[in-house]
């Protein structure tokens, strides 16, 4: 090649090779910097099908070879004819235009360039320019830096690795900061933890309580967040602080306890999220019964089978134990939905009858007033504020669009017990006309993925709810459990658009769940 060819084809190489780094740090970045996460998600962007031609529904969805296929197909004709031209060519395309749909910006947010990321970036590039310079040696000198293209997801997952040392001692730096601050301040600890509903029932508690309540902001709900919220948030005087706890298998959440020891905790479920991490439901119980063991008193979800039988095993090892719920009759405190309103019962009384509010789930309510009363809230003045109770953002929430649709904002997650109380919602408006559910499915349920994604959509059919699929993770168990072929679009912008332009007053859109777009 001559020399301006020859520069033309490394410019050309280095931007393929930057346009990989950023769309895969991406992708780590959403995944909290789990190294192997990009293992799961180049697998799921390379995957040849998402449907069985052979299925009346699922062969709209059929893709036989996906661009990445078919260059990597060129890769290998490339290297058995030891042609520079085509490997360089080919290489080049696949770094641009590959995964395909998988873009640089993304729309649910660009990746930012933190000191982790920027410090991740700098040792995977590190790596790629080792390599290049060893290739440049070999008898085909563009081999080196060809490899670096293909391999991003290796670098940066090597690059995680080694850092992660480095990594643990910075987080345990925050983590004394976070220690010393909680010792100075002295407030009484209240720790939420369960498969869902957590957030949502850390938010209703601080609306319930009055004076200096710090509850952690949003979901920073791991050992960085938390830390975090404690540090830039926890101030003198502050009497209670209330910490959502999360967790991505054993052993997290005791580790958080052990900085941060709440001595009220609570449990809101125990369900089939993050399953794909942890493996089975008993995995999941038992991360999150670490949550109790420095508590005094355990406030459970009467209502969840799973959480009923730790009752006995808390009990025998001293700790008060409350139980508060909707449909179990002998929870401490209950909130039971009566057409419009909210009955709330303390010890077999009904003490308060209130307007119910839209997306508030009446367990979760439950939960949050036992906890309240448990702190040594005064129980009339927490009644009193379960009025001004509302649902978190994207939960649910439900608002009149000037069309005149009545939408439904349940986008900030999914799981099983949320989608079909969501469907709930949407099934109590009073409307005339259409029924719309707009989603990509629920996530992170393993192996039981499938199958709950394939439920919902039947159970969308049965209540007579048109379905629109956005996206192709779950396309093809949606299609299959709707029985017939839906409206699926690539992007939910595309989705909103056809809402917008076919439903009218009278009509109800749902949409449940929207995935981060690191996810096909």
């Amino acid at each position: 090649m001559t020399v301006a060819l020859t520069v033309l084809a490394s410019l050309a190489v280095v931007g393929a090779y930057t346009a990989q780094l950023v769309r895969w740090l991406r992708v780590l970045q959403r995944e909290h910097y789990v190294a192997a996460s990009l293992a799961r998600f180049l697998g799921r962007w390379t995957s040849p099908q998402v449907g069985s031609a052979s299925s009346p529904q699922g062969r709209n969805l059929h893709r036989p070879l996906t661009l990445s296929h078919v260059l990597f197909l060129g890769l290998v004709v490339g290297l058995l004819l030891a042609n520079p031209a085509v490997l360089v060519a080919d290489s080049i395309l696949y770094g641009w235009l590959c995964p395909t749909g998988l873009s640089l910006r993304g729309r649910t947010g660009a990746l930012r360039w933190t000191r982790r990321s920027t410090t991740i970036a700098v040792v995977a590039s590190v790596m790629a320019l080792a390599i290049g310079l060893l290739g440049t040696l070999t008898p085909q000198p563009w081999l080196g830096a060809v490899i670096v293209v293909w391999a991003v997801p290796v670098l940066l997952d090597l690059a995680t690795r080694l850092l992660g040392p480095y990594e643990e001692r910075r987080a345990r730096e925050y983590v004394e900061r976070a220690k010393e601050r909680l010792a100075r301040v002295a407030p009484t600890v209240v720790g939420i933890t369960g498969s869902y509903g957590k957030t949502s029932t850390k938010n209703h508690l601080a609306q319930l309580l009055a004076g200096p309540v710090v509850a952690s902001p949003r979901s920073f709900n791991n050992r960085a967040g938390l830390s975090r919220a404690i540090n830039e948030n926890l101030s003198d005087g502050t009497s209670v602080f209330i910490a959502e706890m999360g967790t991505f298998g054993p052993g997290e959440i005791r580790s958080m306890c052990d900085w941060c020891p709440p001595t009220i905790a609570a449990v809101t479920a125990i369900g089939p999220v993050h399953l794909e991490r942890m493996g089975t439901l008993d995995v999941i119980d038992a991360a999150k019964f670490e949550i109790t063991e420095r508590a005094s008193v355990v406030v459970l979800n009467a209502d969840d089978e799973r959480l009923r039988r730790w009752v006995g095993r808390l009990e025998s090892s001293g700790k008060r134990v409350v139980l508060a719920g909707s449909s179990s009759e002998d929870a401490r405190v209950r909130v039971v939905r009566d057409g419009s309103q909210w009955s709330v019962v303390l010890d077999g009384v009904e003490v308060s009858r209130q307007p119910a509010a839209v997306g508030v789930q009446p367990s979760n309510l439950a939960i949050a007033i036992a906890t309240a009363i448990e702190l040594g809230a005064d129980a009339r003045e927490v009644l009193g504020r379960v009025g001004g109770v509302t649902a978190v953002a994207n939960r649910a929430n439900v608002v009149t669009a000037p069309s005149g649709v009545s939408v439904i904002d349940d986008t900030f997650n999914a799981n099983p017990a949320s989608a079909a109380a969501a469907l709930e919602v949407l099934m109590g408006l009073e409307i005339s006309g259409r029924r719309v559910l707009v989603t990509p499915g629920m996530i992170e349920l393993g192996r039981d993925q499938y199958g709950q994604n394939l439920t919902l959509a039947r159970r969308a059919r049965n209540l007579g709810v048109e379905l629109v699929v956005v996206g192709r993770t779950n396309a093809l168990a949606l299609a299959v459990g709707y029985e017939q072929p839906p409206r699926r679009f690539d992007r939910r912008e595309q989705a909103v658009a056809w809402v917008r332009e076919n439903l009218v007053t009278g009509d109800a859109v749902l949409y449940l769940n929207d995935l981060p777009d690191n996810y096909p």
